[in-house]
């Protein structure tokens, strides 16, 4: 695996953290939905974790990362598309599709 990826991958990896970090230990969607540092935060992770997944699909195209195409696409609907983007996408996103990227992105850095 060529450094470029690895770097990309660990900016990945340090994004999920930085989202996880945000977040009381006990997930809680209508404490998220109040606070707004929150979710701008968790917004501008995944904006890091789309580009990211963006410029490794250029360079490997058969990565092995589920739905990389879908977590570039959230990436350009929250950037191009923010007033599109509800709340509860956002959060399906960190509690359901977070935790299989970021096993995926260890798995392939390990």
């Amino acid at each position: 695996m060529e450094d470029e990826i690895k770097t990309w991958l660990s900016d990945i990896r340090q994004a999920i953290n930085e989202i996880n970090d945000f977040l009381p230990d006990k997930k809680d969607f209508f404490l998220f939905q109040k606070d707004l540092k929150t979710k701008r935060a968790i917004e501008r992770n995944m904006e890091i974790i789309g580009e990211a997944a963006n410029r490794i699909l250029k360079q490997q195209p058969d990565i092995n990362i589920t739905d990389i195409k879908k977590i570039i696409d959230t990436r350009n609907r929250i950037i191009h598309g923010y007033d599109s983007v509800s709340d509860e996408v956002i959060w399906s996103i960190v509690v359901k599709y977070l935790p299989v990227l970021q096993s995926e992105v260890a798995a392939l850095l390990n």
